[in-house]
């Protein structure tokens, strides 16, 4: 009898913060603390092997910018955000809305096939045989360079503009995620993976997982170098089956990357 509620095996890799604020609106008359803000923002934003953040102007929303944290721990990503608090600048904004995540990439496949395994051979899931074969299987997934640029993902040089928006996996009665078999759910993320594919080079894609961290199950953070290439993934991956009938939708926050002198100059 298959284990319906086995969960895939994932591994993560760097924690995010995602942070909109909506900027005072004297901005004009805070030239000190702009200055002290911009400083902050450019410190924050140095890519190094200890992360980044990106910084965005938001279009369409009563937030003024976005700041993407990613960070090696969770105690890296509370430096930054303890960091922002202490500008004034930032106290006097208004945080408009946060989600705390981590980068993260589900082996539905691997699990999937090691279940297969454990049941042709008269075990089941999580007995010994089937926990080793899964160390091994992910010890090797983890060396390869796909998995490493999701896990550990690097701020896209050529492509400005950004997308974010938090996403479930729906329970409803009929259309409950959470109770089809692992075979199942793996089947239906090949394909969706398979359309994300297809906008390989045009659009860098991030998953982070936020269960247990936050309200919303996963975000996704999408770059591009052409805004509407965030419109045609997105009507792609919807008519995948996996979202058409098991996935709901948080706002969606669009804009463009700029530099923290750019993103708070006083004419803005």
């Amino acid at each position: 009898m298959d284990h319906i509620a086995y969960p895939p095996e994932t591994v993560e890799g760097w924690y995010a913060l995602h942070q909109l604020f909506a900027l005072p609106p004297d901005l004009a008359r805070r030239p000190a603390e702009r200055d002290s803000a911009i400083a902050a923002l450019c410190e924050l934003s140095q890519p190094s092997e200890h992360g980044w953040t990106a910084i965005a102007g938001v279009i369409g929303s009563r937030a003024d910018i976005m700041l993407m944290h990613f960070r090696p721990s969770l105690d890296a990503i509370g430096v930054a955000e303890r960091r922002l608090r202490r500008e004034p600048l930032f106290a006097q904004s208004t945080l408009v809305w946060s989600f705390l995540s981590v980068t993260e990439a589900g082996l539905y496949h691997i699990t999937a096939a090691l279940a297969r395994d454990a049941k042709a051979r008269g075990g089941q899931v999580g007995d010994d045989a089937f926990t080793g074969a899964l160390a091994e299987r992910v010890r090797a997934e983890m060396n390869t360079p796909h998995l490493q640029r999701r896990l550990y993902p690097r701020p896209p040089a050529d492509m400005p503009y950004v997308c974010f928006y938090p996403m479930n996996k729906r329970r409803a009665p009929g259309e409950n995620w959470y109770t089809l078999t692992l075979e199942e759910r793996s089947q239906l993320m090949f394909g969706h993976s398979t359309t994300g594919r297809r906008y390989a080079g045009r659009v860098l894609q991030i998953i982070t997982g936020a269960i247990g961290l936050d309200a919303w199950e996963w975000g996704v953070t999408l770059f591009a170098r052409d805004p509407l290439e965030f419109k045609r993934l997105v009507t792609d991956m919807r008519f995948d089956e996996v979202s058409a009938k098991y996935a709901e939708f948080g706002d969606f926050y669009v804009g463009r990357i700029s530099e923290p002198r750019e993103l708070l100059a006083a004419d803005r």
